[in-house]
């Protein structure tokens, strides 16, 4: 299965992931505006974004180039909608890493959620509910997430799940190391 001619929509009790709907915009702007769950999102290599996006108009304009990258291969961005309020909380990106480091032919993960979902049982259930599928979506060898040393409860729940933390550096396109990262 290749996710970019094919997104699936994955599903658990709690929430569903699908590609991301222009029409998500609002809820993503409540992510995205989220002050608090800014220091989770991992921006490394994304050429200076931070993913803090305050206003309607910033969102839209991420979405849109979201849309583009999707329909070039790049990478994908799926909403998680909690079934429980029928609202997205958050967005997993998902990309095929292709490098001279450690990480090469690995798929990167990447969960932002809102800073009240930074919680270890619903980065299980989102993790849990998209790592079994993503080295089939990338056809990758294993796959990478980053959880700085503050992200206590991210670290509980990956580590459940079955990630090690990476002896490696992350090198960046401009040479940049990152650290932070974990594999399985």
């Amino acid at each position: 299965m290749n996710i970019f001619e094919k997104c699936p929509i994955l599903e658990n009790e709690k929430f569903f992931i699908r590609l991301f709907q222009i029409d998500d915009c609002d809820d993503l702007l409540k992510v995205y505006s989220d002050k608090n769950a800014l220091p989770f999102f991992n921006s490394d290599g994304c050429d200076g974004d931070n993913f803090y996006y305050a206003t309607k108009e910033r969102m839209s304009e991420a979405l849109g180039f979201w849309k583009m990258a999707y329909e070039n291969g790049w990478f994908v961005r799926l909403s998680i909608v909690d079934k429980g309020i029928s609202r997205v909380i958050g967005m997993v990106e998902l990309c095929f890493r292709v490098s001279e480091d450690a990480f090469n032919n690995m798929g990167i993960i990447r969960v932002d959620v809102r800073s009240d979902y930074e919680k270890e049982d619903v980065l299980y259930s989102i993790f849990s509910l998209c790592i079994p599928e993503s080295k089939k979506m990338l056809g990758c060898n294993g796959i990478v997430t980053k959880a700085p040393i503050y992200a206590i409860e991210r670290m509980k729940a990956i580590q459940a799940i079955g990630f090690t933390k990476s002896e490696h550096l992350l090198i960046g396109k401009t040479g940049y190391a990152y650290d932070g990262y974990w594999i399985i």
